[in-house]
């Protein structure tokens, strides 16, 4: 069994004060992108994990994919079968197309196609709610990246309410040579708040702009309205970024912010034919190991082939 699941944009990113649980409280509006990867399950006595692709070195990035229990695919497969009650038996086969550690949700994406694949190969016959709710065990984005689509998430981004968006968005990701650890970037923010440099996170941006930009456009209306409260700490540990987000402007995008955490740059384009032309430019421009032209919204994880 096959299934892919799509990587994200977060077109909004409040993040508040840091709870007694370790999480920060989220205002986010996601954004699923036409960037997948692939998971594909097969029998198999006990479990088992390769990758392919982004993340093992063959493509030009950093290696920095695990293959054992630390990786989200591996976890998603036992948690299923915790929940089904079933053995843990199966080889994983992950094709990646989404950079790791990019700020675009690629492990969240991965373990969400994990399950679908699974629980058609195992038969287990969970509910979208049931997978929901294991999505959400295993991490904040788990849960949009099986919904895919536009969504506003909540608590520390798992509880999400569907979003209709009327149109199609355009975009380019520019993707750097090296990945940025999200929760480095939290703690960055956290250290600026405290040192008075970033406003309290009590003052979250309200999400309405955006989401009625989303809803009827156009694209000057979403391009004023994107907002990443992970922006600024994201650019104190890579300056470069600032840069790389001037390039983009420059070369024709309404707006360009961090994805997530970053360090990925996502710059919005007027249409497909202006995705086009902005990738050819920041292709040329040398400040990205690779472009990727994108679109949104797209569905989340599930069965293909």
């Amino acid at each position: 069994m096959t299934a892919r699941a799509p990587a994200k944009v977060n077109v909004h990113l409040g993040v508040g004060p840091l709870r007694a649980d370790g999480f920060h409280e989220l205002e986010t509006v996601f954004l699923a992108v036409s960037l997948f990867d692939t998971v594909t399950v097969r029998r198999a006595e006990g479990l088992s994990l390769s990758v392919r692709g982004e993340g093992t070195g063959s493509s030009g990035g950093p290696a920095s994919v695990p293959t054992d229990q630390r990786n989200l695919v591996w976890q998603a497969a036992e948690l299923l079968a915790r929940h089904a009650g079933v053995a843990a038996d199966a080889h994983l086969t992950v094709d990646k197309s989404i950079p790791a550690a990019a700020g675009l949700a690629g492990g969240s994406a991965d373990a969400a196609a994990t399950l679908v694949a699974l629980d058609a190969l195992w038969g287990t016959r969970a509910t979208r709610g049931d997978l929901a709710a294991l999505a959400a065990v295993l991490g904040s984005d788990v849960p949009f990246s099986l919904l895919g689509g536009v969504a506003l998430g909540t608590g520390r981004g798992e509880r999400l309410t569907p979003v209709l968006a009327r149109r199609r968005w355009d975009w380019v990701l520019g993707i750097a040579g090296e990945g940025l650890s999200t929760p480095t970037v939290y703690g960055e923010l956290d250290a600026q708040r405290a040192a008075g440099t970033l406003p309290d996170g009590g003052l979250m941006a309200a999400t309405g702009p955006v989401l009625a930009a989303l809803h009827s456009g156009p694209a000057s209306a979403l391009a004023a309205a994107l907002h990443n409260d992970l922006q600024a700490p994201a650019l104190r540990l890579r300056p470069e970024l600032d840069r790389a987000m001037r390039v983009a402007t420059e070369a024709g995008a309404r707006a360009a912010l961090v994805s997530g955490s970053g360090p990925t740059v996502a710059a919005l384009a007027e249409d497909e034919d202006g995705a086009v032309r902005l990738a050819d430019e920041l292709a040329g421009a040398g400040v990205f190991r690779t472009v990727r032209a994108v679109h949104g919204p797209v569905h989340g994880a599930r069965l293909v082939g």
